[in-house]
């Protein structure tokens, strides 16, 4: 099933891009109380790399609402102030997606939907693991006021 969900994923990818689509997603930057960040592994894309949790947002959803129901659609986690830090723009592999990235905490324990995601964790920000896509580091240091904000994903 994995594999069947890895060639749908890129398949659409590429038909976003074909045709020239804009996609509007969310990514959100949550933390325990510990301030610890949670990192997801996906099942299907880059699933080397450790990420931010997110997802798309429904035709109608407000972004925050969508930053919420992702959250806990995949891990389970309920977000509690969830606040926007920012909205980012990427234009890799030749889509146009705005994507909102939400800060919140969670009292929860993450624990993969097994379909979309294969791994959540939590991390200290100051010991990232090496497999941490470039864009997540970069929000990741935005946040932590280690490098100036820029508007591309």
């Amino acid at each position: 099933m994995r594999a069947v969900r890895s060639l749908a994923y890129r398949l659409r990818r590429v038909i976003q891009a074909r045709l020239g689509l804009e996609t509007h997603g969310v990514k959100l930057l949550i933390v325990d109380a510990a301030g610890r960040i949670l990192l997801v592994r996906h099942s299907y894309g880059r699933s080397d790399l450790y990420m931010l949790p997110g997802g798309g947002i429904a035709r109608r959803e407000a972004p925050e609402r969508a930053a919420a129901r992702e959250l806990l659609e995949e891990t389970g986690c309920v977000a509690r102030e969830l606040v926007l830090v920012g909205r980012y723009e990427s234009r890799a592999e030749g889509r146009r997606d705005h994507i909102f990235l939400f800060h919140g905490v969670t009292d929860d324990v993450p624990v993969p939907d097994g379909r979309e995601l294969t791994e959540t964790i939590f991390v200290a920000p100051d010991a990232l693991p090496a497999g941490i896509s470039p864009a997540t580091r970069r929000r990741i240091e935005e946040w932590q006021g280690r490098r100036e904000r820029v508007g591309d994903w």
